[in-house]
């Protein structure tokens, strides 16, 4: 498979596997000016609970002999867990979206449009959740603050709670340390503003692929991992999350620079550091960590364009006036969007006073969105229950017997 299905599908996916009976169902399928959509109802036992889901990161065609995912998925994992809802009574909608990239000032809009053509086609449902993965939190987020008389609740999984600027400025620190370690190739364009056409697979992949798989690289690859706070879990297993972080610092980045007009990153208020067992478990790699650390403190400069910023704040960045509940999932250990975006949320929220609209839910799983469906179907009665009686959820929604951790601490999100 190319590296770059292997990303996409990575990035698309939740790590979904189920069974069960399917539920019969009213099917509709179509486009919303220029947005593919997919709704299902079931026949006999509608809970009158609406689901909206707003589907992660999908990979634009810009390069030459690209396709795009342009289907519609009604909820994570496509139609298997489609299956499993409408099982459980749930009418279900999602939208591809107008575009694929950072699409989440489409993914807002279209999301908008589809749960008013449901209202229209199949009349108001009691409860309206609209919920999304990865970049489709980011949907979720924006969603529930500006159209809380639309929708009653929101579930926000594996989420960019820190928002699209800082996540941007947190991404180029994995550039910034890869520059140190091994040289950012000016064919990429800079650190700070990529090169506009960059293209991951034909241009990154070769390079990045034979670093990595040369051995005397590894205590250079260690320094990368722990500056940027990255789990060992995942940084080295599955489809590689050093190749997904690098394809959202490149090609990825490059789509969103396009859509805001410029860079959008800075690193002026960031201090990179280790601990002194980084330090000295580094050096029995052969790694001079302080140099390496000095190199990049040297480099706290990067500025970002004020109009492209603005865009990033735009699309999106959570404010936390929250009017209805949220709840928000994360696995304890994500490598793409590391679980301290969740402090950084709550902090959100917290400083605008809304925190009684907030709950917060983690699960004991390694990777980006792995859920289980009885996960995530819990998080969705818990959100009911939160609707139907108006009192906070329960702890039992969120048992250690179905994988979840009661009581985690995210740690603190590390800069400004």
């Amino acid at each position: 498979m190319a590296m770059k299905k292997i990303v996409l599908s990575v990035m698309v996916a939740c790590g979904i596997g189920v069974s069960g009976s399917f539920a019969h169902a009213t099917d509709l399928t179509g486009t919303l000016d220029g947005a593919p959509y997919k709704i299902r109802v079931p026949d006999t036992n509608w809970n009158r609970t609406l689901l909206v889901y707003a589907h992660g990161y999908r990979d634009r065609a810009d390069h030459v002999g690209e396709t795009e995912n342009r289907q519609a998925d009604a909820a994570p994992g496509g139609e298997l867990f489609e299956a499993v809802l409408l099982s459980q009574g749930y009418a279900i909608a999602g939208s591809a979206y107008k575009n694929n990239g950072w699409a989440v000032e489409e993914g807002i809009d279209d999301t908008r449009a589809l749960t008013r053509f449901f209202r229209d086609r199949f009349g108001k449902p009691d409860r309206t959740i609209v919920w999304g993965v990865s970049l489709g939190s980011l949907v979720t987020f924006r969603s529930i603050e500006k159209y809380p008389d639309i929708y009653d609740g929101a579930i926000p999984a594996c989420g960019i709670g820190a928002g699209t600027p800082r996540a941007i400025d947190r991404s180029i620190d994995l550039s910034l340390a890869y520059d140190v370690t091994f040289g950012w190739p000016s064919a990429w364009g800079s650190i700070g503003d990529v090169r506009d056409d960059l293209d991951f697979e034909t241009e990154v992949v070769p390079v990045l692929a034979a670093q990595v798989i040369n051995p005397a690289n590894l205590g250079l690859f260690e320094f990368i991992r722990l500056v940027n706070r990255l789990p060992a879990q995942q940084f080295y297993t599955g489809a590689n999350w050093l190749f997904t972080d690098m394809f959202f610092n490149t090609e990825g980045r490059a789509e969103l620079e396009r859509r805001a007009g410029g860079p959008i990153a800075q690193n002026q208020d960031h201090t990179y550091s280790l601990t002194p067992e980084q330090t000295a478990y580094l050096g029995t790699l052969g790694v001079n960590a302080n140099v390496l650390l000095a190199d990049m403190n040297a480099e706290l400069k990067i500025k970002a364009d004020r109009s492209a910023r603005k865009y990033a704040r735009r699309f999106a960045t959570p404010t936390g006036k929250l009017k209805r509940p949220v709840i928000t999932l994360h696995t304890t250990v994500d490598g793409l969007v590391t679980v301290d975006n969740e402090s950084r949320y709550r902090e959100t929220v917290e400083d605008k006073g809304r925190e009684r609209f907030l709950v917060q839910a983690f699960t004991e799983s390694v990777g980006h969105c792995t859920f289980t469906p009885e996960q995530l179907i819990s998080t969705a009665k818990a959100m009911e229950s939160w609707l139907s009686t108006d009192s906070r959820p329960a702890a039992t929604f969120f048992p250690a017997s179905l994988g979840f951790v009661p009581g985690f601490q995210p740690p603190p999100w590390p800069y400004p």
